[in-house]
């Protein structure tokens, strides 16, 4: 967890929230996760818009907030898996409602465009 986010006064909750779940990607990749533990291809394949750079970068910084662990099995090739802390997992609920809320809004203003058009 980012030392700003211990700072932050108990009235900001949203802040910290938003630091650590902050970012265009990191609620796509933890809701991916919800569905169990995947290597990086896997993840790569299920987010194809998102960059080789950025889901490194993304899973590295839900690894720091304790959200995501990353375990490297001894293999050849070595093989890397990502997957959800409690923490990560506590997600659930807010990722589900935030999935609707996107599905709602997005058909509500395609409705919208098409009335006006």
């Amino acid at each position: 967890m980012r030392d700003n986010i211990q700072d932050a006064p108990d009235y900001c909750a949203v802040e910290a929230a938003m630091e650590v779940l902050g970012g265009r990607w990191k609620l796509a990749i933890l809701k991916q996760l919800l569905t169990g533990t995947q290597r990086f291809s896997e993840l790569k394949r299920a987010l194809p818009r998102i960059t080789q750079r950025m889901l490194t970068r993304q899973l590295r910084e839900l690894e720091a907030d304790g959200l995501v662990t990353r375990t490297v099995h001894r293999e050849v090739p070595p093989r890397v898996e990502y997957a959800l802390t409690e923490a990560g997992r506590s997600l659930d609920a807010i990722t589900a409602q935030l999935d609707a809320w996107g599905r709602w809004y997005r058909d509500t203003h395609k409705k919208l465009a098409a009335a006006t058009a």
